[in-house]
């Protein structure tokens, strides 16, 4: 009862405030995600995500440095290739831009997590991310081909594969084929919960991978629905996922909460690119001051039950929280 009780009591100064704080970023926190073309000396800005690049593999090793000099210990790698086609086979060759970006970070940094994306958007010639069987995507023979391709990047020296494709079963197909060839270290951080969202918009620059027809609602959740997100995650740990993933995080924090409390694995949350760009578009615009946002939005996904953040913002908020 007022006068007795007054939270502000605890609220008087910025160390008393940081001394009861209940949740607390740091770099340890986040991924950073980055995106690898083909080629030397390339570094392309992406025009709806700025301050992010695409690079060729010997930049993309120097962004790892600095990654890895902020205290960020993970980052995770999309690949442009330069052969498209309709079986996606450039996703799983050992000489292609993913497999050539993960050994050269790992001899420059092996202390550095590096993890990739597993999926077929980004190598298909049609943008969807499984191949296509009478003008819909096919489930099953989706499987082989990103069964291939994890394993391509567990030959490279990927730590954590990460398939985000969407398709059933594909959890317990890559565990299999990757214990079966000896990779039983190799971890998976399933995107087990992935909508279809519209806030990807960007990435689909960024990665080149938009879908030449229809859209990918028929694999990707629609984002209506909660029960069904505990049902994906109940069955990628049953099939051997060693993180799951909520993507996006920050229209999704609801999601977030109900898996971090259902399950005992890690989460993971992906602050995806359309959050990313709203922000630094708003800020550009003067409406919205950009670090203050930042952080209040990891802050939030954090609270929400994220144990793991991937974000475009990693080194930016690395740096202001080693300040």
């Amino acid at each position: 009862m007022f006068p007795i009780h007054r939270p502000r009591r605890l609220r008087k100064t910025d160390i008393l405030r940081k001394m009861v704080r209940e949740t607390t970023l740091t770099p340890q926190d986040f991924i950073y995600p980055m995106f690898v073309v083909s080629g030397k000396g390339i570094k392309n800005p992406i025009s709806s995500m700025p301050e992010c690049f695409q690079e060729s593999v010997d930049e993309a090793v120097k962004t790892a440095r600095e990654v890895f000099s902020l205290g960020i210990p993970a980052i995770i790698l999309f690949g442009i290739p330069e052969h498209k086609d309709e079986k996606a086979t450039s996703a799983y060759d050992e000489k292609g831009v993913i497999q050539q970006a993960v050994k050269a970070i790992k001899d420059a940094l092996p202390d550095l997590i590096v993890i990739t994306d597993v999926c077929l958007c980004e190598y298909t010639s049609h943008g969807h991310c499984g191949i296509i069987k009478n003008g819909k995507v096919d489930n099953d023979s989706t499987l082989e081909v990103l069964a291939l391709e994890a394993l391509s990047h567990a030959r490279a020296g990927a730590d954590i594969v990460a398939p985000s494709d969407m398709m059933d079963g594909r959890v317990g197909r890559i565990r299999k084929v990757l214990d079966d060839e000896g990779f039983t270290d190799v971890a998976i951080l399933s995107y087990a919960v992935k909508y279809a969202s519209a806030f990807y918009g960007p990435f689909r620059e960024a990665a080149q991978s938009a879908p030449a027809f229809g859209d990918r609602r028929s694999y990707q959740m629609d984002p209506a629905n909660r029960r069904e997100a505990i049902k994906e995650v109940a069955l990628d740990v049953e099939e051997g996922a060693d993180i799951v993933m909520v993507k996006p995080a920050l229209a999704y924090l609801d999601i977030i909460s109900d898996v971090k409390q259902k399950f005992h694995v890690p989460v993971a949350a992906y602050n995806v690119s359309g959050e990313y760009s709203m922000v630094k578009a708003a800020t550009q615009l003067g409406w919205l001051n950009e670090e203050a946002v930042m952080i209040e939005i990891l802050t939030a996904i954090k609270r929400a039950g994220a144990d793991i953040i991937l974000t475009y913002f990693a080194k930016k908020a690395a740096k202001l929280l080693q300040k």
